[in-house]
């Protein structure tokens, strides 16, 4: 086997299943729109029973409006969303939430590893900001689940950081664009790693784990949802024939394929990175938690990987050297096994 695109996990495929299940919704005939239909409604009963509560669920096309316009139904136009520095929100939206709060301003906290640190949250919550008409109030914090980095947030850091929004008025939100890689390598159940912790909503992801364009916005805490169908329909996300978009995520839901595609993702990521490490000249810049690897290659490493037809993103925050690596759902153990032999064999170390 030659090549392989380890790129992003936004390069895979789609899941078998989930195609399948695209096509039995476009054979079943006329159903209700805009989420009327009985696949919707279905879903939405699923989810209330995957994470044990009764939650409001709302069906997007995108991450990025899911992430958005949570933030939105948490932050008014004057107030702030505290988040890490790497987040999807901050780097790579476009503004997005800015636009659908209405003006609402990102404050970035850093932390090791992509995670915001919560010591760091307290300490600039403890400004003063809050009430004085002079300053962006506080209104919301947003984590990232997978983190930018490849890295998991534990239980016990999720809560720490839910007790500080909760003890200030703050609302919590979670961009798990990657949920399903997180629950991989934390074990524990959905509800545990989100509203048992304190998480307020959760833009709740699958188009990286094996779906088209299917996302979902799980509210957990009651009366946060108000107004949001305006919100959504607005966005221009209220799709009509909304039975394509939950039927990804019905598909997605059934026999567990959601976990058992981000557990393979994550154990390809485990097995290649078992075996570049002892490689020389080789540096991981982050744990590997989940299905992201942050390593240096030096140039002849690298170049030669790229002749053999292998693609990666290089990542300018790791130096000159450092490459991202991320696997999928559909990522085949060959093409793991061949990327170790051409690194190691172009690095001397065959």
């Amino acid at each position: 086997m030659s090549g392989w695109n380890f790129c992003s996990d936004n390069v895979a495929g789609a899941s078998p299943e989930i195609l399948q299940a695209l096509s039995r919704a476009g054979a079943a005939g006329a159903m209700m729109p805009y989420g009327a239909d009985p696949i919707s409604q279905k879903v939405e009963k699923h989810l209330a029973e995957v994470f044990e509560t009764e939650l409001d669920v709302y069906f997007v096309a995108t991450g990025t409006a899911a992430n958005s316009l949570a933030l939105s139904a948490l932050c008014p136009p004057y107030g702030a969303v505290y988040c890490h520095p790497e987040s999807h929100i901050n780097v790579d939206e476009c503004n997005a939430p800015e636009f659908f709060t209405g003006g609402a301003k990102l404050i970035t906290l850093d932390g090791a590893g992509g995670k915001l640190d919560a010591g760091m949250l307290e300490a600039a919550l403890g400004q003063g900001w809050a009430g004085v008409e002079h300053h962006a109030q506080p209104a919301a914090v947003s984590l990232t689940q997978v983190t930018e980095a490849g890295t998991v947030y534990r239980r016990d850091e999720t809560a720490a950081i839910a007790e500080i929004c909760r003890a200030n008025g703050l609302g919590l939100h979670v961009d798990g664009a990657r949920f399903a890689n997180a629950l991989s390598t934390l074990g524990c159940s959905p509800a545990e790693a989100t509203w048992r912790a304190g998480v307020d909503v959760l833009s709740f992801g699958a188009t990286k784990n094996g779906a088209l364009a299917a996302e979902a916005v799980l509210f957990f805490r009651k009366g946060l949802a108000e107004g949001f169908r305006f919100r959504r329909k607005r966005a221009g996300h209220l799709v009509s024939k909304m039975r394509f978009v939950s039927a990804q995520l019905d598909a997605y839901l059934a026999d567990g394929l959601w976990l058992a595609n981000a557990s393979h993702a994550n154990a390809m990521a485990a097995r290649l990175s078992d075996g570049l490490r002892d490689m020389a000249a080789v540096r991981f810049l982050y744990p590997v938690e989940a299905n992201e690897l942050f390593v240096t290659l030096p140039a002849r490493v690298r170049d030669g990987l790229a002749a053999e037809g292998f693609a990666f993103y290089p990542w300018q925050a790791g130096g000159p050297d450092c490459v991202r690596l991320v696997t999928a759902f559909d990522t085949p153990v060959a093409a793991v096994d061949t990327f170790i032999a051409c690194a190691r064999r172009h690095a001397g170390n065959a």
